[in-house]
């Protein structure tokens, strides 16, 4: 009996682990480049920008997801600019109407201006994000209200966590413009991949050919872990299929 009853709890978790699973995982855009991104590791795609076009196109180290996470769609953009004011959140509705007017597997990216530990959003906006559809969000800058996001499954990365907002300490500065975020420029409509190993932006333009080259670097090192635990020997590895 005993047996039964735990065989059944782990059950439980389990389903309900896939469930979460399962319930981040944004629909299908039926973009074939988007689909190809959203399988490729980001830390492949960061060395194709490299090898392809001698580029650094990923973000500073301390760009990190809510949780467990992968993601990748086009860019929508958005940016707060630092002025203190007393007008409240009508100052910032543009960074709002940025949300519900996004396309559905959009990324929405918010550069904040000399940022100085205020979130960049919150619940209610991740909400509203998830119910559009889109595939996630990255804030230059802290968030707040993470218990809301877990609980809605909604992937955020952010710089840090904080529980200030930003009404009065902050004015709209634009949509869909380019920003920088995180060390990275970012224009609407670049691809945004990101998994736990950070955020890599590829620039529109690129993308077919930084997919294919990913996609070709992901292959070669998928071959060599078996290789290294057959011969245990990473030299070996690295000189046969030329990747490290």
């Amino acid at each position: 009996m005993k047996k039964s009853v735990l065989i059944f709890a782990l059950a439980a978790v389990m389903v309900t682990v896939l469930g979460s699973w399962l319930s981040a995982q944004p629909a299908s855009t039926g973009d074939p480049l988007v689909e190809g991104y959203r399988l490729v590791e980001v830390s492949s795609v960061a060395d194709a920008m490299e090898q392809l076009y001698a580029q650094k196109a990923y973000m500073k180290h301390d760009m990190r997801p809510n949780f467990m996470t992968k993601f990748a769609g086009p860019a929508v953009t958005v940016q707060l600019k630092k002025e203190e004011h007393k007008e409240g959140g009508k100052a910032s509705e543009g960074m709002l109407d940025a949300i519900d007017k996004a396309p559905a597997g959009s990324v929405y990216v918010m550069a904040i201006e000399n940022n100085e530990d205020i979130a960049g959003m919150g619940g209610i906006m991740g909400t509203a994000m998830k119910y559009r559809g889109l595939a996630g969000a990255v804030i230059d800058g802290p968030v707040r209200d993470i218990p809301q996001l877990r609980k809605l499954q909604f992937p955020v990365f952010s710089r840090g966590v904080s529980p200030g907002t930003s009404v009065n300490h902050y004015r709209f500065g634009g949509m869909n413009i380019p920003v920088e975020v995180a060390g990275v420029k970012v224009n609407p409509g670049d691809m945004i991949v990101a998994d736990e190993d950070g955020v890599v932006v590829v620039p529109k333009d690129k993308a077919a050919a930084v997919l294919k080259k990913a996609q070709e670097l992901d292959d070669t090192e998928h071959k060599m872990y078996p290789f290294v635990e057959k011969f245990k020997s990473v030299k070996e590895a690295v000189e046969k299929f030329g990747r490290i």
